[in-house]
């Protein structure tokens, strides 16, 4: 370990994540430190890209499942370089793509609704009448995308 290393307190003052949750991506792998003789951590700089990678993929719904397996991609050997982040964060791209149309249809979705102003269940499109919907399964069924509801 460099004389650059972190402790977990400056770790979690420069990423704006808990001690607690930092010690939680540890257990799940998703960052790593090393021990000192007693027995503190200390963790590399770039871990702290780490952990801004597990923040803003949280933020979009990645499941930190998702997260664990993407960074297991990343070199272990040497510091990521941006083409390993590219690389990485390629793989996501579709998948985002497709939150953001559905982000933008809920939106539209809901203003439509709410800004008619009828509250009609006759005539709204999303009324579920006798609740036929149920059948289909729990959760919403007419806004969500399949998989996500």
């Amino acid at each position: 370990m460099t004389d650059t290393s972190l402790t977990i307190g400056e770790l979690s003052r420069r990423s704006g994540v808990a001690p607690s949750a930092l010690r939680y991506y540890e257990r799940l792998g998703l960052i790593r430190a090393v021990r000192t003789g007693g027995n503190q951590r200390r963790y590399e700089r770039a871990e702290l890209r780490r952990v801004a990678f597990i923040r803003i993929s949280q933020q979009v719904g990645v499941s930190l499942e998702e997260i664990r397996e993407a960074l297991a991609s990343l070199p272990e050997s040497r510091t990521p370089t941006k083409a390993d982040w590219a690389a990485l964060s390629a793989r996501w791209r579709g998948r985002l793509d497709e939150r953001i149309a559905f982000m933008e249809r809920l939106r539209d979705d809901l203003t439509g609704c709410i800004g008619c102003g009828c509250l009609s269940l006759q005539r709204c499109r999303l009324s579920n009448p006798d609740d036929q919907l149920a059948a289909e399964g729990a959760g919403s069924r007419l806004l969500l995308p399949p998989g996500l509801s």
